[in-house]
């Protein structure tokens, strides 16, 4: 029989387990790499850098405005909070499903 504490934290290891799958595809949305300058002759183009089947590419967009630079930088910094809200959920969901597991099986 559960007792209201684990009755609790088994509807919080549900919710975790739901944002953990919400945070994963919305990662999977998000477009992956991060931007880089480089200065060729005076003139700036950008690229972006991401690793695709271990191996580090970068893919060229050229001359880029301040609002697409904007963008990009913004996708990055939100990728990056998207993951570290992932890692925190699975940190939570390892915690819950020990504290639930006592005597009896998950």
């Amino acid at each position: 029989m559960k007792g209201p504490i684990k009755s609790v934290l088994a509807e919080e290891l549900q919710n975790s387990i739901r944002m953990k799958n919400e945070y994963k595809n919305a990662l999977e949305k998000m477009p992956k790499g991060c931007l880089r300058k480089r200065n060729i002759k005076g003139h700036d183009y950008y690229y972006v850098v991401k690793r695709e089947n271990g191996k580090i590419v970068e893919e060229y967009k050229g001359k880029l405005s301040k609002g697409q630079i904007a963008e990009i930088e913004n996708n990055v910094q939100l990728r990056a909070k998207y993951r570290e809200l992932l890692s925190q959920a699975n940190k939570q969901i390892k915690f819950l499903k020990g504290c639930l597991r006592g005597k009896e099986p998950v």
